[in-house]
Formats: C-alpha cells, sequence, structure tokens
C-alpha cells in the first residue's frame, strides 16, 4: 500500500512539472513555428517556380519532338520513295542515255521517236510519282533527278521535268557531297521558303545507288510546313495562356517558326538568342528577357540532329503567378496555425487538470487490466502460464510430421507429504523451483501448470527430424536431472521425485494430450529414474 502512495505522489509531481512547463513549450513552439514558416515561405518559392518551369520545359521537349517526329516522317517517306523499283529502273537507263534528249524538247538531238526504252521507264516512273504523291499529307512536290539534278519526274507534272536544278556546278558539288555524306544518302536541307511557291517547306534529298555502290541519281521531297504549324499554334498550355513558341536555325540566327508571321526568316535579337546561335546549348535551359512588351521567361532545347533551338516563352507574371498564390497560401496557412496555438495555450491550463484525472484513472484501469489477465491466464504463484491458457494457446491448433509438437510432464510424487513434512512455505518453494528450472532448461518451449503439482512443457518443433527429438528429451533429462537433486526450502533440504512422460503429438492439439500424459505416467510404478523418461507418440 506504500508503494502504492509513492507511486501517486511521483504521478502528481511529473503532472505538476509537466503544467509548469507548458507556457515555455508553448512559447518555444511559436518562435520554431515562425521560422518554419519563413522556411516554408522560401523553400515554396522556389520549388514552385522550379515546377513552372520544369513544366515550360516539359512542353518545350513535346513540342521538339513534334517537330522531329514530323521530319523523321518526311524522311522515311522519302525513303521508301527512293526504293520503288519504277525510280531505280529509269535511273539506270538515264546512265546510258542522254536524257536531256528524252525529257527536254528544247534538246539538240531530241527525238520524238528515239530512245523508246527510256521513254516506257519514264512514263512509268511519272504515273509512279504521281501515284506516290496523292498518299503524301501536304505535298509541295516529290521528284526523280538524275545526280546532276535534272528533273526526270514530278508530281508538278511536265512544267517541271526537264529543268536543271543545280546549273551551278559548285552548288552542285556541294549538294552531292551532302548527300554522300549525309544519314545512309540523305540530305536534310531543313525547313526554307520554297522558290517555287514562296511558302515555308520542309526540303530534303536522297541518293540512289547502283548495285556497285555508286550514286546514279537522286528523289527530292518538299513538305509544306503548314499543318505543323497549326497543329503547334492550337496546343496551348494550362494556366499559361499568353504563352508562345519560336525556332531558330543556328546556322543564320534566322527564325524558322515563330508565333509572330511576321518574324519568319528575320534575325533574332535577343542576346540569349544570339550567345546560343554561336554557342549552341548541350542541355535544355531557361533565360529570361525583357523587350517592349514587358518580361518574359523562355525555356529552350537544342535539337542538334538539324542545328534548331525550340523555345517557349510566357510572360513572367503567368509563369510565377502559382508560385505567388502559393506564398500568399502558405503565409495564411502560418498565420492560422499561429493562431490555433494561441488558442490551444488558453485552452491548455483548463484542460491540464481533467487530462491528469483522465491518466490517473487510465493506470488504474491498466493495472487492473493486467491484474485480471494474470490471474485468468497466469499461475499466481510460479508465474507459469495455467491450464486455461493452454488450452487456449492449443486449441484449434493442428501440428503434422514436418512440424509436431513435444509435450513433456513432470508431475511432483507424494506432494502433499512435502506440504505435511516441511510445511505450505516449503512446497510453495518445490513449486517455483520446478517452473524455473523447466523455463531455463527448454528455452525455446512454453510451461504450464496444469494441475496442484503437475508441470507441462510445450514445445514446437522445427521440423519432423530424429534430431529435434533428441534434442527435446536431452532437455527434458536435463531438467529431471536437477530438479531430482536435492534443493533448499526454506531452510529445509528438500528431494523431490517425479514421474516424468514425454510424447510426440501431430494432429489436432488440445488439452486431451494432458490426459495421454497422466496416462503414460500411471505405467510406472514409481517415480521415474533418471535418464528413462518414457516416450510416446500421439496422433
Amino acid at each position: 500500500m506504500a508503494k502504492t502512495k509513492e507511486e501517486e505522489a511521483k504521478v502528481r509531481e511529473v503532472d505538476e512539472v509537466g503544467s509548469s512547463t507548458v507556457t515555455i513549450a508553448l512559447i518555444i513552439e511559436l518562435v520554431v513555428m515562425a521560422a518554419l514558416i519563413v522556411i516554408m515561405t522560401v523553400t515554396t518559392g522556389r520549388l514552385t517556380r522550379e515546377n513552372a518551369l520544369n513544366h515550360m520545359a516539359t512542353i518545350t521537349d513535346e513540342r521538339a519532338q513534334i517537330i522531329e517526329n514530323y521530319v523523321l516522317n518526311s524522311e522515311k517517306t522519302l525513303r521508301n520513295f527512293s526504293k520503288a523499283s519504277q525510280v531505280r529502273e529509269l535511273l539506270e537507263i538515264a546512265q546510258t542515255v542522254d536524257m536531256h534528249n528524252v525529257v527536254d524538247k528544247e534538246a539538240p538531238g531530241y527525238d520524238p521517236d528515239a530512245y523508246p526504252e527510256a521513254k516506257e521507264a519514264l512514263k512509268k516512273a511519272q504515273q509512279y510519282t504521281i501515284e506516290f504523291g496523292n498518299d503524301v499529307d501536304n505535298l509541295e512536290g516529290v521528284w526523280i533527278g538524275t545526280w546532276e539534278t535534272l528533273v526526270l519526274t514530278h508530281t508538278n507534272g511536265e512544267g517541271v521535268v526537264g529543268m536543271t536544278t543545280r546549273k551551278d556546278p559548285e552548288k552542285l558539288k556541294q549538294l552531292q557531297d551532302s548527300m554522300t555524306n549525309g544519314d545512309n544518302g540523305l540530305y536534310n536541307a531543313g525547313i526554307i521558303i520554297s522558290p517555287a511557291t514562296q511558302k515555308q517547306i520542309l526540303s530534303m534529298y536522297i541518293e540512289v545507288k547502283n548495285e556497285k555502290g555508286e550514286p546514279i541519281g537522286l528523289v527530292g521531297l518538299g513538305i509544306f510546313t503548314e499543318k505543323l504549324v497549326d497543329n503547334l499554334d492550337k496546343m496551348t498550355i494550362k494556366g499559361i495562356d499568353d504563352s508562345f513558341y519560336s525556332m531558330v536555325n543556328t546556322a543564320d540566327n534566322k527564325y524558322i517558326f515563330h508565333t509572330s508571321k511576321s518574324l519568319v526568316t528575320t534575325e533574332a535579337t535577343i542576346p540569349k538568342i544570339l550567345e546560343m546561335t554561336k554557342n549552341p546549348p548541350s542541355v535544355p535551359g531557361s533565360f529570361e528577357y525583357t523587350d517592349s512588351k514587358g518580361k518574359f521567361i523562355s525555356t529552350y532545347k537544342y535539337m542538334d540532329k538539324y542545328g534548331w533551338i525550340m523555345m517557349l516563352d510566357a510572360p513572367r507574371s503567368e509563369v510565377y503567378a502559382m508560385t505567388n498564390r502559393m506564398l500568399i497560401f502558405v503565409a495564411i496557412f502560418g498565420i492560422l496555425i499561429i493562431g490555433l496555438i494561441l488558442v490551444f495555450a488558453l485552452l491548455n491550463k483548463r484542460q491540464a487538470e481533467a487530462n491528469r484525472k483522465l491518466s490517473r484513472q487510465i493506470r488504474k484501469t491498466e493495472k487492473t487490466k493486467e491484474s485480471l489477465t494474470a490471474a485468468m491466464f497466469k499461475d499466481v504463484l510460479t508465474n507459469a502460464n495455467n491450464r486455461v491458457s493452454f488450452s487456449m494457446d492449443l486449441d484449434g491448433t493442428t501440428a503434422n510430421d514436418k512440424k509436431p509438437y513435444y509435450f513433456v510432464m513432470f508431475n511432483i510424487l507424494d506432494f502433499s507429504g512435502i506440504n505435511t513434512a516441511y510445511g505450505n512455505d516449503a512446497g510453495d518453494a518445490v513449486l517455483v523451483h520446478t517452473a524455473d528450472t523447466l523455463k531455463e532448461c527448454f528455452p525455446e518451449g512454453t510451461v504450464y501448470r496444469t494441475g496442484s503439482d503437475e508441470f507441462v512443457v510445450a514445445v514446437p518443433a522445427e521440423d519432423g527430424s530424429q534430431d529435434v527429438q533428441k534434442k527435446v528429451m536431452r532437455e527434458a533429462r536435463d531438467a529431471h536431472g536437477r530438479l531430482s537433486a536435492p534443493m533448499d526450502a526454506n531452510g529445509n533440504v528438500i528431494t523431490a521425485a517425479f514421474k516424468v512422460g514425454m510424447a510426440k503429438k501431430t494432429g489436432e492439439l488440445n488439452a486431451a494430450v494432458i490426459t495421454a500424459l497422466k496416462d503414460l505416467g500411471n505405467r510406472q510404478p514409481g517415480k521415474t529414474l533418471i535418464g528413462q523418461i518414457q516416450f510416446t507418440e500421439l496422433r
């Protein structure tokens, strides 16, 4: 009872100290919270700015990918055209015939009845050129030409056939070298203004070789970029309504694309763009600039295969609009948190006493619960599990040959005689000594006191091997030997005798195993001799 009063005094002391430190804790909390709000504001501002730029960079990359896919599809179209048998057959014949005399009616050697084989091949190739062109969207023109750029077939018909597109030997050599040194013979001239239509096109050429790998001609393709531009114009960015795109050719610092059509083919004047055209960036990035319309942020990606810089621009106020809103939110949130802390401080004093009362009641309830649990499942004297616990632990459990259970019963012989001869305290000491010894000898087992003078050890086996069985038997013999030795019980030297039985159990486990172990012990006329523990298997 004195111990209980001492514990209650300590509880009251702890509660009083806790109450006195609440105010200090709240002051510290307010200081920490203010610091955290500042840190959160700075960090949130930085992160939201980074997220906004990353969002723009992702869109820039997507648009660059759209353009690149458009170019790659056009290259694939031209390659497919160059592989047609009609193309190769015509260019093979062109190696043996002066094609000027076949396609150019003004040529000195032109004869409408001459070169029937070449004219038949030309007819087939022209028909194929027209049919192929009909299947290509946004086509300006596709054509077949000799290695000297004499146009043999063209989707635009006879008005173009017979023309030589590169009469200047130097420009012809540049074109031929560009194809020879290009990607599998392909030269992408990029996005240009077509001399024929005065519209923006994607222009490219690819050489055609004979079986020896020698160039015998070329095919050319022009694709209008109007559809690509329309697709880019239709793409909007959520939250950045006033964004716009542009693309600059690093070769001449001129705009290839721009939302403002008037700027296309004009030179860029923004310093950062001028810097990038001289030293193309190796990785995507962003920059800020100011012009007559205000402050802008631009994210960019360099398309090194084509020498183009794709950019996405937006007003700085729009890009960081989310950042500003987030900062306001964090500030309001911080003020609310501080307000809540102050309110909590006012309520805390009234709540403290109620909390202390509740805490004491909870502790009493927990102690009562622990006492009830111990009384129900534990033997108060030996602290071993009782028979109720045995049934609760094992009922409904099933063992098998691979993982059996071993049970060892230790029954103190003539325990009532020990109580009579030496007193109940001595008898209690024998019981406690027995439980403690069994716990030490069976580290993997659970000890139960199943009767006034009876203990059962339950040992779950990891496997059904003989080694495990021998191990449990050794532990039983060790325990039997130690328990059979004389012991000091309240000043009395007592030598207790035991009946010991061991069983291996498979199948359903329940309290019936106790009865089976008792029957096994009853087969012995007297006490169990050390080293002669009876063993049986139960199913």
